[in-house]
């Protein structure tokens, strides 16, 4: 046997090795998980359901790596600026988006990408959850019928937003404090907050959200998401919003 054939089967045992063991391992959601951040004002914040929760309309590897990478480096990047930054370490990231020409320039774009990443997905886990979806209930479901036409036209036209978003970005229903309802899109990571609008609910199309269960079926994905809108929690915000106590 030559050292060559000999490497190539140690080679490939031990990634056989390694491929079981992270097939037997449990994959839920644990902060510390996260990869090291610079330590700062912003922090990933803690879900209250597994990665597996969503399952079988998202899957628990994107809801891990979407987590612990992706909204990880959004944080790492804002505590990067903040780090040298006085002014992004001490005001709220809702001040911060809301009024992005008061954020220095020479930092902007970043507070702008990294501080929209981090605001879109804290709505975002926070308006999904397992055993969910549905129609919506209470208060919500009236304004959607009385702004948006009802659950079934704005389910369609949300798709549609979403299927429009060309690349990266996010399609939103935004509230205001009289509880009046609207759809928008944004590319990239900006958020409704840059607009002087609050976001209700949201899906994020960038990519790295549906690719490995559903690949270029983007609208597959946009349908299947309403099974797992936690309209408990879009109430909840919906109540905060007219308090004019809701916060990203």
């Amino acid at each position: 046997m030559t050292d060559a054939t000999s490497f190539s089967r140690r080679s490939l045992i031990g990634f056989g090795a390694a491929a079981v063991a992270l097939t037997a391992a449990p994959r839920v959601w644990a902060q510390a998980a996260a990869p090291a951040a610079p330590a700062g004002p912003f922090s990933l914040p803690k879900r209250a359901y597994e990665a597996a929760g969503l399952e079988p309309h998202i899957d628990a590897t994107t809801m891990d790596i979407h987590y612990t990478r992706h909204h990880a480096a959004f944080v790492a990047g804002l505590n990067g600026v903040a780090k040298d930054h006085g002014v992004v370490a001490s005001t709220p990231l809702q001040t911060l988006l809301g009024d992005l020409m008061k954020v220095p320039e020479a930092v902007r774009t970043p507070v702008r990408n990294a501080g929209g990443g981090h605001a879109n997905h804290t709505m975002f886990w926070e308006v999904m959850g397992p055993n969910a979806g549905g129609a919506p209930t209470g208060d919500v479901a009236a304004a959607i019928t009385k702004d948006l036409g009802g659950f079934d036209k704005m389910k369609t036209d949300f798709e549609a937003a979403g299927l429009r978003v060309f690349g990266s970005g996010w399609v939103f229903v935004t509230v205001d404090k009289a509880g009046k309802l609207a759809l928008v899109s944004k590319a990239g990571q900006d958020n409704p907050l840059m607009d002087k609008q609050m976001p209700l609910f949201g899906n994020d199309v960038w990519e790295h959200a549906y690719y490995l269960k559903y690949q270029n079926r983007r609208a597959e994905y946009l349908k299947n998401w309403w099974n797992v809108v936690n309209w408990a929690k879009v109430n909840e915000r919906y109540a905060a919003a007219k308090a004019g106590t809701l916060t990203i």
